[in-house]
């Protein structure tokens, strides 16, 4: 064989060893973006089924809420203004909240209505008996909910209360650093938010309210509206105060944290001293009849005996 023969063959022989390998690869890179097209397809399908059902479900809820709500809905603009008022303290702040809420009202005073009903007449109830333990049950599931965010409301309260005088530690901390009053708000809002998330989530919302262009003053009145706490409404009075008339911020952070420390140790004590008085009834009820029942009964019985005979 010559040269040029050689040549060639060799030329051929790599030829074939670079298409073989580019014809892998390329069997590989289609192989894998079907994986990927198969990947997609079927996150594309799983996120259109959520959406569905989602906008279902929120369908259901917009079509449903307003009929329902209907039967309780409150009667003038003051007492509408209430609820609003009351869902608010209680965290709720969703555009439908109150819909939501008049909604499943009237849900649980039908399907107390209906228990009511079954109890009835699994029991043997005349008309007026199941009539009365429908009212009953009705009127139950009508002021449950009420009860409800009434229990959660003052919760979020003593929630507030409890996290106050620490998220105002932090924040004289944060202004004596040099830290602006805005800034300041901020970067607590930030930092408790594991700790205490009522305080710092308001905070939050105060200070988004101040950038978007509302007066800082009229922010926190909001904010102390929104939460309903005399500790906030005072806190936001002694800023304003302290902005007014040129004092140092920090100064009286302090002091109000320092008053409310105070006034939290004060109800302690007085929880404390109400103890004594309310163990009084559980004493009388059950631990006094039962130490009078082991300490007088072989008595009595020896003078039955004695009597007897």
């Amino acid at each position: 064989m010559d040269i040029v023969t050689i040549a060639i063959l060799v030329f051929m022989g790599v030829g074939l060893v670079v298409y073989s390998l580019f014809a892998r690869r390329g069997d590989q890179r289609e192989a894998v973006k079907r994986r990927l097209d198969g990947r997609r397809m079927v996150d594309e399908t799983a996120a259109i089924k959520t959406k569905a059902h989602e906008s279902a479900t929120k369908g259901l809820v917009k079509k449903a809420a307003p009929v329902l709500s209907r039967i309780v809905m409150p009667a003038s603009d003051e007492e509408q203004s209430q609820l609003h008022v009351k869902l608010t303290q209680a965290g709720y702040r969703a555009p439908q909240a109150q819909t939501i809420f008049l909604a499943s009202k009237t849900a649980v005073l039908v399907l107390g209505a209906v228990v009511g009903a079954v109890v009835g007449v699994s029991l043997g109830y005349d008309i007026k008996g199941m009539a009365a333990c429908v009212m009953f049950a009705g009127g139950a599931g009508f002021i449950a909910p009420g009860m409800w965010l009434g229990s959660v409301t003052k919760s979020r309260m003593e929630k507030v209360c409890h996290g106050l005088p620490d998220i105002l530690d932090l924040l004289v901390v944060s202004v004596e650093s040099g830290l602006a009053l805005d800034t300041a708000l901020k970067r607590v809002g930030e930092e408790m938010a594991l700790v205490h998330p009522e305080v710092a989530e308001e905070f939050r919302i105060a200070t988004m309210e101040t950038q978007m262009g509302i007066p800082r003053s009229e922010s926190l009145d909001n904010m102390a509206s929104r939460v309903g706490v005399d500790e906030v409404r005072s806190l936001v009075s002694v800023i304003a105060q302290a902005e007014r008339f040129g004092t140092s911020v920090a100064k009286a952070l302090r002091n109000q944290g320092n008053a409310m420390r105070t006034k939290r140790r004060q109800q302690a004590e007085e929880r404390a001293q109400k103890t004594a008085v309310k163990l009084m009834i559980p004493l009388v009820m059950f631990i006094f009849p039962a130490m009078g029942v082991v300490l007088a009964g072989p008595a009595g019985l020896r003078l039955m005996e004695a009597f007897s005979s």
